[in-house]
């Protein structure tokens, strides 16, 4: 599990940044979670990378530009993008199960199960303060943008041809981090909270066929359960402060 904490870097003007050799401003992995690091995560917005192992710590602080990223039905936007984002998760699971073959297909409750795999503590409920529901929420969607880059990365990979997979896959990242950049955009506009502390899952590289199968259903099974808790707690949430 990936831990540590680091300085705070400036928001604008980013600078490579380095921590434990996590960062450099170069194209990043997916899912590199042994490298803690600090992640400013408005960078994640600005310039549309995938994420990068990290932590930052949870600051407050002047010239959070939010006013100037928030787009005017951005409350509505990420109402949806949630909403999406629920009613897809079982047909996705569903179909991932159904393109790894046996055993998957008829053995997935014991391979499946995600106890045993890293997913952020998601401890929030409907009378938690709105800001510690979004720090929340943005926390799990950041943690679930990478893992759904890590296991496209796999699919594309091990079934090249599982078409409806893949595009599955791409649009419930694209659906993610668009979620991602409306509750950077909240966070900013409402609270000044421009950066968070994130955790990302371990990465499945180097690893054997089996063990990158499994992984993807574990996190995408898991997926499934948090997908609904967050949409029942963030949804009533979503009103203008």
């Amino acid at each position: 599990m990936p831990g540590g904490t680091g300085p705070s870097p400036a928001l604008w003007g980013l600078g490579p940044l380095r921590p434990h050799g996590a960062w450099d401003g170069s194209s990043v992995g997916l899912g590199i979670a042994t490298h803690p690091g600090v992640v400013p995560f408005v960078a994640l917005l600005l310039l549309q990378r995938r994420p990068v192992a990290g932590r930052a710590l949870l600051v407050n602080g002047p010239g959070c530009p939010g006013n100037s990223l928030c787009r005017a039905n951005v409350h509505e936007q990420t109402r949806k993008q949630v909403a999406l984002l629920n009613a897809t998760a079982q047909d996705l699971f569903s179909l991932y199960l159904k393109c790894q073959g046996e055993p998957f297909s008829s053995e997935s409750d014991k391979l499946c199960s995600p106890s045993g795999i890293f997913f952020p503590a998601f401890h929030v409920n409907r009378t938690s303060e709105k800001k510690e529901v979004m720090v929340a929420m943005y926390k799990l969607f950041a943690f679930l943008n990478a893992s759904l880059g890590n296991i496209t990365r796999d699919q594309e990979e091990l079934n090249p041809t599982a078409k409806e997979l893949l595009d599955r896959l791409h649009n419930t990242t694209k659906t993610t981090r668009g979620l991602i950049s409306n509750l950077t955009c909240l966070l900013c506009k409402n609270y000044n909270v421009f950066q968070v502390d994130v955790s990302y899952g371990e990465s499945s590289k180097g690893k054997s066929t089996f063990k990158k199968k499994q992984q993807g259903c574990q996190v995408l099974r898991k997926y499934v359960q948090v997908i609904a808790q967050a949409a029942r707690i963030l949804l009533p949430h979503l009103s203008p402060v």
